[in-house]
């Protein structure tokens, strides 16, 4: 049975309006909508079905070549991704091995293979063996605690001009709690996003918009290059 991710019963939004939002826009179909209700059905999070929406149509308008996601879970949004790319390549880093043989599977039952490479281990490591890699899309769905340690290796990699998008930064809206309110077991996770959006929202090297999709969507814009070195000090 999956760990229980109690942030999948808290909308940031109006109840009624994330119901239209799932239920109301186009529906996925064959085996990727099979792999969607498949992970509602078992609760294995995976992006909600407007942010599966928003990055369909996002796709369509940056049409990238070169994606880069951070959390592979299942495999679902990188199938998404791929489904959506022309002559384009997706790199997807799963340190779970539960979840990377369930992600090999699905990339290979829906004959993806040659479009997503999968890679095993510790993204920290892995982020810092791509040092001759560059892409134009690049998805952070990890560890929440570790987007702050992660960002400085994905900036780094992603083209000027480029986008990241980070998923899950608003934690049912608890982000905006003080921390004397948030249960200790999680109170790191929500030190480090507040740490994580206090560097990001107003650095003059990126534009930066919070989407209030799913449990909120962070798209980050690379305008120059920066120095973000001083975040890899996060343990």
């Amino acid at each position: 049975m999956h760990k229980r991710n109690e942030m999948m019963d808290r909308p940031v939004i109006n109840n009624d309006v994330r119901e239209f939002l799932r239920k109301g826009q186009k529906q996925l179909t064959g085996p990727l909508k099979e792999l969607e209700s498949f992970a509602h059905q078992n609760r294995i999070p995976v992006i909600p079905h407007e942010t599966v929406v928003f990055l369909i149509w996002l796709f369509h308008q940056v049409q990238p070549k070169a994606v880069l996601e951070v959390g592979t879970a299942i495999g679902f949004s990188a199938a998404l991704m791929a489904d959506q790319m022309e002559g384009g390549h997706v790199t997807t880093i799963e340190r779970n091995p539960d979840m990377y043989q369930r992600a090999e599977k699905v990339f290979a039952d829906l004959n993806l293979e040659d479009k997503i490479s999968l890679k095993k281990g510790q993204a920290k490591e892995i982020l810092q063996e791509l040092a001759s890699d560059t892409y134009d899309f690049i998805f952070m769905d990890s560890a929440k605690a570790k987007y702050y340690s992660f960002f400085p290796d994905c900036f780094r990699l992603l083209q000027r001009g480029g986008i990241i998008a980070v998923d899950d930064v608003l934690q049912g809206g608890t982000i905006l709690q003080d921390q004397e309110e948030i249960p200790k077991r999680v109170r790191k996770i929500h030190r480090k996003l507040n740490d994580f959006l206090d560097v990001v929202l107003d650095h003059p090297a990126l534009d930066a918009s919070i989407l209030p999709l799913g449990d909120g969507l962070l798209l980050i814009t690379k305008k120059e290059e920066a120095d973000f070195s001083f975040m890899q000090e996060d343990g």
